[in-house]
């Protein structure tokens, strides 16, 4: 499976190293996030799901090389995220905004689809 992702890294946290247990594995439909080593975790969000992508890159970041990606998406369970500390943050930020671009136009979504009005919850 390993020869499927598009894109896999880890959480870093000292000096840059990936000392966490923390994985990223990006595949051209979704975005799989594995945490934890005895009681673990995994968030599946499809990419076309994801509403919004900013790169953050504080000082200590920059400083190594690294950046922080906020998501926002439209996904009940993982309404925001972040993959933090990586590498080639802006490239991979791009490379992920690109690929939800790809996966929208492929399912034919649009950001209004997401969108509902509040006063909608209140009627039932």
């Amino acid at each position: 499976m390993a020869g499927s992702f598009v894109w896999e890294d880890r959480k870093r946290i000292i000096f840059g190293l990936p000392f966490t247990f923390t994985t990223y594995h990006l595949t051209k439909e979704k975005l799989l996030i594995r945490s934890g080593i005895l009681n673990t975790k995994e968030e599946e969000i499809r990419l076309y799901r994801i509403m919004d992508v900013t790169l953050n890159r504080s000082l200590w970041e920059r400083l190594f090389g690294l950046g922080t990606i906020h998501c926002c998406s439209a996904d009940k369970s993982t309404p925001e995220f972040d993959i933090r500390w990586i590498p080639h943050s802006a490239d991979v930020k791009e490379t992920l905004s690109n690929m939800i671009e790809a996966e929208r136009e492929t399912k034919r979504v649009s950001s209004r689809e997401f969108m509902t009005d509040e006063g909608d919850d209140e009627m039932m």
